[in-house]
């Protein structure tokens, strides 16, 4: 059997705004406490697996950013090679962003904003469709990322909600329908394991 490698996925910890129940996208605010535990016990779940890292990739925005680095100082390789790339942004929820998602029930209606935030290709007005995230996400992850883990290499991703759901979409063969009822709990690992082919081998959760 080849030898076997890993791609670690985690979503931020609890933002400021997911606390306060608000559309975030690419707005950039920060982690509450529970956000920053969240992520220090990503970090003893993800050391507990002796992972030695090649890279993290992670987002533009900072809460992405500072739950990679408190994850990379709980497994003790805190001057790891870090990529940042908008590609791994959010999805952008345009005029919804900043807003109160009970108020944009009340402004829009619950259906309409149901829509908007289950659909696949339907966006918010201003802002990006599950697909439009996926058609930025994916071309990257599949030029920059999956190359290094058919080569072998470790990698962590930290990233958001939208844009893991878009990678796992790929990596677990998910079709639309599959993908829109998927939930990405925060600070909650997700291990891929590859043994040399785009295809992971195996998934583990490490949800809670």
């Amino acid at each position: 059997m080849k030898n076997t490698n890993y791609l670690v996925l985690v979503r931020h910890g609890q933002s400021e705004w997911n606390a306060k129940n608000l559309f975030t996208g690419w707005k950039d605010p920060g982690l509450t406490d529970q956000g920053i535990e969240e992520a220090v016990n990503a970090g003893i779940s993800i050391s507990a697996r002796n992972i030695e890292f090649a890279r993290m990739f992670t987002s533009a925005l900072k809460r992405a950013q500072i739950t990679g680095q408190i994850i990379l100082d709980g497994i003790d390789q805190p001057h790891l090679k870090t990529i940042k790339d908008q590609a791994l942004n959010e999805r952008d929820y345009g005029d919804l962003a900043g807003l109160n998602k009970d108020a944009a029930r009340k402004e829009w209606g619950e259906e309409q904003v149901h829509i908007w935030r289950r659909s696949y290709d339907i966006p918010p007005p201003g802002g990006e469709s599950l697909k439009n995230t996926a058609e930025r996400v994916l071309p990257y992850f599949n030029a920059e990322i999956l190359p290094r883990l058919t080569q072998g290499e470790n990698i962590l991703v930290a990233a958001h909600g939208n844009s893991l759901r878009s990678l796992v979409m790929q990596l677990d063969n998910l079709s639309k329908e599959e993908v829109i009822e998927l939930e990405i709990p925060t600070g909650a690992p997700i291990i891929y394991t590859f043994s040399g082919n785009e295809s992971p081998i195996s998934k583990e959760n490490l949800f809670g």
